[in-house]
């Protein structure tokens, strides 16, 4: 062998040999080309398996990366799910849970053994609770880090999520609808009721959080709906503009779908270099412990992301009936996995504020899986990011949800940049919103 030949083989084993480590970085389900095994499908007993709920022990908190403190910025909260920062450094925090099942509305799930399950899962979840149906504000006015004054911002909503402030008006996603008010800057309490911008898919609300966010213009809204349920079992009828993002004109109201089949999707962002918009999405169930990725994506203009009849490009899912190859044959891969079951709900890109590596990527709050053998999820992710997309495995930020026995302190739901180099972390099991800031 010629030395040429032969540098060009030790190279290109070299070469392999980095790839292969760097593809072993990832762990299973997660980042750009996740490893799917064969599906198992559960169709009688499905697995059950969660954290049950039992509240942070005094002096517990979760735990940061070294360099970083954690603290509570509000504790004593009533199911606090999603946090938004005002203009001013105010924090709104929408309490809320699930809505009940309006007149005449039936959801098959909520029958059977798989009915049950789910039932038995909110109750050990801490899901079980009533929702307040409101927006609590949060106020820090010494600058400390703790919120030292808080009151009732709004009251009287319909299962309240995302929101987000366009100009002196506050929007609201309610389990049915967008709606709005008036705000302006300082405002402690809104009375009025809102102004109904669009109705937005509802039904039995297998999966009811709506969010929503504004374009950057702010002439648009973008609003997500989940699926009515698993795999069409409801039937597809049930299933109308749902599993979709819809784009709302905000000045007349006027909507139309953005991107579908997208399962369960929720928080969402726009990316700082590329200026794309990224969603989170809750993928499907009952395929095994490893299947299916939820994942991270990047979303395009009337893109199809395959549920219920495709996962992860154009791996067909047997169960979605009658089958659509020529959907299938279309479906969009998602960008980047998370992981199976971690039940991604909260996401929002970093800023200049955080230091090093953490200046750069997305922030995901994973609920925690209730369907694996194993537990995956319960913590805030940190997806690094660079020229715009994903660029290497994801790490671990916010843990410590979860004690030696599996019982959970916590759940981290929605997450936000609070202006002032902080990370603010909705826990709606611990009832309190964290905020996790570099330690000076």
């Amino acid at each position: 062998m010629s030395s040429l030949p032969r540098s060009l083989t030790l190279a290109a084993v070299a070469a392999a040999c980095a790839a292969a480590a760097f593809a072993q970085t990832y762990p299973p389900g997660a980042g750009p080309n996740p490893e799917l095994p064969p599906p198992r499908e559960q169709k009688l007993v499905p697995t059950v398996h969660i954290a049950p709920a039992q509240g942070w022990p005094k002096g517990a908190m979760p735990k940061a990366p070294a360099g970083f403190t954690v603290t509570a910025f509000a504790a004593g909260l009533e199911h606090p799910r999603w946090v938004y920062t005002l203009p001013n450094g105010d924090v709104l925090v929408a309490e809320s849970n699930a809505p009940p099942p309006k007149d005449g509305q039936v959801d098959k799930m909520s029958k059977g053994l798989t009915g049950k399950a789910m039932k038995f899962i909110q109750r050990r979840a801490g899901a079980g609770v009533p929702s307040p149906n409101r927006i609590m504000l949060l106020r820090d006015t010494n600058g400390d880090g703790v919120a030292d004054t808080r009151t009732v911002f709004m009251s009287g909503l319909f299962s309240p999520f995302g929101m987000v402030l366009v100009g002196n008006e506050l929007y609201i996603a309610d389990a049915d609808a967008i709606v709005k008010v008036a705000y302006h800057q300082g405002d402690t309490s809104i009375t009025e009721q809102p102004v109904k911008v669009t109705d937005l898919p509802a039904g039995a609300n297998h999966h009811w959080t709506k969010n929503v966010i504004a374009s950057t213009d702010g002439s648009k809204l973008y609003a997500t709906v989940g699926s009515n349920s698993n795999i069409l079992d409801n039937g597809l009828a049930a299933e109308e503009g749902r599993a979709a993002i819809w784009e709302i004109d905000r000045s007349n109201g006027d909507k139309r779908l953005f991107a579908t089949g997208l399962r369960n999707p929720n928080g969402m962002g726009w990316e700082p270099q590329s200026k794309a918009l990224w969603v989170v999405v809750n993928e499907r169930d009952q395929l095994g412990n490893d299947l299916v990725p939820d994942y991270l994506t990047s979303v395009k203009d009337g893109a199809f992301y395959g549920w219920p009849w495709s996962y992860w490009g154009q791996h067909v899912d047997e169960r979605a009936k009658p089958p659509h190859p020529e959907l299938v044959a279309k479906a969009v891969v998602p960008d980047y996995g998370l992981g199976s079951h971690v039940a991604p709900l909260g996401l929002t890109f970093s800023d200049s504020h955080m230091p090093g590596n953490y200046a750069s990527g997305a922030f995901v709050g994973e609920h925690g899986s209730w369907n694996r053998k194993q537990l995956n999820g319960y913590k805030v992710a940190f997806v690094p990011f660079s020229g715009g997309k994903p660029s290497g495995p994801p790490e671990d930020f916010l843990t410590g949800f979860v004690d030696a026995r599996g019982k959970a302190y916590g759940r981290p739901v929605g997450v936000a940049m609070d202006g002032k180099g902080g990370l603010l972390v909705a826990d709606d099991v611990g009832n309190t919103v964290w905020r996790v800031t570099a330690a000076h």
